[in-house]
């Protein structure tokens, strides 16, 4: 209500309300996630899933990160099969993980581009998310999907975040079938890839499938 009459306050009080309206978005944000967190504790979590063009779904989820990458004066580039790439998923979880990867990518890209690519074979379709910026120490390939983990906690970040994006992407991915895998080097960028099997729940978890689909 103050936010909405933020028109009608002197400069100092409109501020407040602004500052107060950001403060409640983001609780907003952690209590949602803490929600879904708690559903895959209970094992409640269920998959909504349908064909989907994967394609399609990176195309989709790329909004938020690309106006932050126009803010950034850095840009996105798509590298997207000309065929679609079709699997069973649950469309609102798989938009959930992109959008985090994405945002995350650009985030700490450092300016630089971010790369998406989307390859398939006859059991899976992966999208690799690419950036160019701070990248991964040793070890953090795993720590990035721990609850509430931060690899610079002092570092700035304009989109807010709560800690779980990655370990709630992470658990949306295992719902699937799927799986989701990181890796990267301090200084020189890093990569995120979300793997997901053709059809839901079916395992792809084959040498052969992971050798197919190659990061960019």
């Amino acid at each position: 209500v103050l936010n909405a009459a933020k028109d009608q306050l002197d400069r100092s009080a409109a501020r407040s309300a602004e500052l107060l309206q950001g403060q409640l978005e983001r609780f907003e944000s952690l209590l949602a996630d803490l929600l879904e967190i708690s559903r895959y504790d209970a094992n409640a979590a269920t998959l909504d899933a349908e064909p989907v063009d994967v394609c399609d779904l990176v195309r989709r989820s790329a909004d938020v990160a690309q106006q932050l990458a126009e803010r950034r004066g850095a840009r996105i580039e798509f590298r997207l099969p000309a065929q679609p790439c079709v699997a069973e998923a649950d469309r609102r979880r798989v938009e959930r993980i992109l959008r985090n990867l994405l945002v995350n990518a650009v985030e700490h890209g450092e300016g630089r581009e971010t790369v998406v690519t989307v390859a398939a074979d006859r059991d899976a379709v992966a999208v690799a998310v690419r950036d160019h910026g701070v990248g991964l120490k040793p070890g953090e390939d795993q720590l990035v999907f721990d609850r509430f983990w931060r690899a610079d906690p002092a570092r700035a970040r304009t989109s807010g975040g709560t800690g779980l994006g990655l370990s709630i992407a992470q658990e949306d991915a295992r719902l699937h079938g799927g799986w989701l895998e990181a890796w990267g080097e301090c200084g020189r960028g890093s990569v995120f890839r979300l793997t997901l099997p053709r059809a839901a729940g079916a395992s792809t978890a084959s040498a052969a499938t992971t050798a197919t689909i190659r990061s960019p």
